[in-house]
């Protein structure tokens, strides 16, 4: 009987153990669910100084915007993002995914109206084209987001139109060349990786052979892929900017990211750094983003951001 009566006493004392665990994991689940929402609207400019102008030219500006991700409603991230304006930076590249919901374009427009009185290129991403679906967030540690069948289709060809008829251009497959302050910047970009619809358009004429005017050429493209990365470096791009990883999204603080959404390295799902290839070297900043899948709607020791790059002499 004492040792039945030791065994059931152990037992009360196991079950009210895993209660209190059970219950403290409940906690901190909640709490850190609770942080992670607010964070998702801590929206912070980082500033980059790059020297990489040919000689006699700058300081030049470049606003990267990337994944803001839009719902309606979100006046928060709305008035934030119209208040870039104030900056009035010397040019605007946008790396896609502006969209998280199919009635998100007005909304979205109003708040880049102020932005667009600037000069600006941009390129899509597969949530311009697609709403997000519901997944296991676990299913991220497992490689990249794939494709969904029958997705929900967003009006990207308005959104397009409205960025192309308000001056910015765009870079879907192609490469075109703008003289901005006075420098001639070729700029080539690429469909969405992460779907696998890149195409390389090259750069414009004039960027080979004997042509010695000054001139920067730029590469734009949603997902970082490696295999974009190499063919930009090694085709001689002076600059290269992309979105598309949202920093990691959930990060640990000290570590950073956990996950990249593509083949990058998590210690680069963020940040400017330099990519080589076959000898070849190019500065390649990778933005944070701006929002978050509205199914997900959560950052952490990851806040939303859009960089301000300044380009000097070299």
């Amino acid at each position: 009987m004492a040792v039945a009566t030791t065994l059931a006493g152990r037992a009360r004392s196991i079950g009210r153990g895993l209660a209190v665990t059970a219950a403290a994991s409940a906690a901190a689940g909640m709490a850190a669910a609770g942080y992670g929402l607010w964070e998702k609207n801590q929206f912070i400019l980082r500033e980059e100084l790059l020297p990489i102008l040919p000689a006699g030219y700058g300081p030049f500006r470049i606003l990267h915007l990337s994944d803001i991700h839009f719902v309606p409603g979100q006046q928060r991230k709305a008035r934030w993002l119209s208040s870039l304006a104030e900056l009035e930076p010397d040019l605007v590249v946008n790396t896609g995914d502006n969209l998280s919901h199919a009635k998100a374009v007005d909304p979205l427009l109003t708040a880049l109206d102020p932005l667009m009185q600037f000069p600006g290129v941009f390129v899509p991403g597969s949530n311009d084209y697609f709403a997000p679906t519901l997944k296991n967030p676990a299913s991220y540690f497992l490689g990249p987001s794939k494709a969904r069948d029958n997705p929900v289709e967003l009006d990207w060809p308005r959104l397009r139109s409205h960025f192309g008829m308000s001056g910015w251009v765009d870079l879907t497959n192609r490469h075109q060349s703008v003289v901005l302050n006075g420098l001639r910047f070729d700029f080539s970009g690429v469909d969405d990786p992460h779907l696998g619809l890149e195409r390389y358009a090259g750069w414009p004429r004039g960027t080979r052979g004997q042509d010695t005017t000054p001139h920067l050429k730029v590469a734009v493209t949603h997902a970082p892929y490696q295999r974009v990365l190499d063919h930009f470096t090694e085709d001689g791009a002076d600059l290269l900017l992309a979105g598309h990883t949202h920093g990691g999204q959930i990060c640990l603080p000290g570590y950073g990211a956990l996950v990249s959404n593509c083949d990058l390295p998590t210690w680069r799902a963020k940040g400017l750094n330099n990519w080589q290839s076959n000898g070849s070297t190019t500065p390649v900043n990778v933005s944070g983003g701006i929002g978050t899948s509205r199914f997900a709607p959560v950052r952490i020791a990851c806040r939303p951001e859009a960089v301000l790059l300044t380009l000097t002499e070299s």
